[in-house]
């Protein structure tokens, strides 16, 4: 398809920190969307507005944001300065810190939507055959949630995928190192070279619509208790 090896490169760090940030969200977002559908106190409001805030944040707001926490002067910058890990600002794992805040909704707001379709019958039958809170939550929960799962993981690989203004903004824009596949096109636009970046835009084009034939077409049908 005409793809460079700066293109290969690109695509394969792209497919690389998705990887890295569906796996961190599988973990955190799942207790933070178990506790939302759960919840029904007074912090549920400000705890939703905070994941779903990437939603609505222009993405160089978030990202402004983030340089300065991760910066020599920010909280996060002074934590990762005295555990000896340096500084996180255009290093790949500074990109996989800011891609979490950014994918954050993508994830547990399919998973709430999932857990709060349970309901509590199953959950309460499973508790008056006296299972363990974390008994009910992975043997009824999490099976009965699976569609909910495979949405959300979904939703946030190609979302990491797309990213662009975040990823510009932390990362800046070094080969092999924070030059994922959307700044890679952005480059090639900025130089004319339309034909590479249509080549690389084509890519990514499929593989959106893959996606989505994926999340539409053979996404399994919620199981009925």
């Amino acid at each position: 398809m005409g793809l460079s090896g700066g293109d290969l490169q690109a695509i394969w760090l792209t497919v690389r920190l998705a990887s890295v940030v569906t796996l961190i969200l599988l973990l955190v977002g799942t207790p933070i969307a178990w506790w939302l559908a759960r919840a029904r106190g007074r912090w549920k409001g400000p705890v939703s507005a905070i994941v779903a805030l990437p939603l609505v944040l222009p993405p160089s707001v978030l990202g402004f944001y983030l340089l300065l926490a991760m910066g020599p002067n920010g909280p996060v910058g002074h934590l990762t300065q005295a555990l000896g890990i340096g500084m996180l600002p255009f290093t790949f794992w500074g990109l996989v810190v800011a891609s979490v805040f950014y994918s954050l909704p993508f994830m547990v707001q399919p998973l709430q939507t999932a857990f709060e379709s349970i309901g509590d019958r199953p959950l309460e039958v499973a508790a008056t055959l006296h299972a363990s809170p974390l008994n009910i939550f992975f043997s009824v929960a999490v099976p009965l949630a699976l569609p909910g799962f495979l949405t959300a993981g979904i939703l946030t690989f190609a979302h990491t995928v797309g990213e662009f203004g975040v990823v510009l903004m932390i990362g800046g824009n070094l080969p092999g190192i924070t030059r994922v596949a959307s700044v890679q096109i952005y480059d090639h636009v900025e130089a004319l070279e339309y034909g590479q970046a249509h080549h690389l835009a084509a890519v990514m084009l499929i593989f959106s619509f893959l996606v989505l034939l994926v999340l539409y077409a053979w996404r399994p049908t919620p199981r009925k208790v």
